[in-house]
């Protein structure tokens, strides 16, 4: 899948998490992360925004997390629906494959 434009998922309440995935002119997925959780959770969130992305076939992006202490399930939701729609895909097409 590839990231076509801009887009954001999520908000900045405690325990949510504010997702922005655009184009990245360089090959490779380029992400930064903020935290409130970060010096225990950081590897973790990290991992889970590459695992999440690799399922979707994303290989090149540019990825910006700013969390404040979403679940995992949150945050893996988060990060799919700001890539689907970076990826220019209508809703109806939002699923992991298998």
């Amino acid at each position: 899948m590839e990231i076509v434009k801009d887009a954001v998922a999520g908000t900045l309440e405690s325990s949510d998490a504010l997702v922005r995935i655009g184009p990245s002119p360089e090959p490779g997925l380029h992400l930064t992360l903020e935290s409130v959780v970060q010096a225990q959770f950081g590897e973790a969130i990290e991992h889970l925004a590459r695992v999440t992305l690799a399922q979707l076939g994303i290989t090149q992006a540019q990825i910006a997390i700013d969390d404040k202490g979403a679940l995992e399930c949150v945050l893996r939701a988060r990060v799919q629906a700001a890539a689907l729609r970076a990826a220019g895909k209508e809703p109806s097409e939002w699923s992991l494959p298998g």
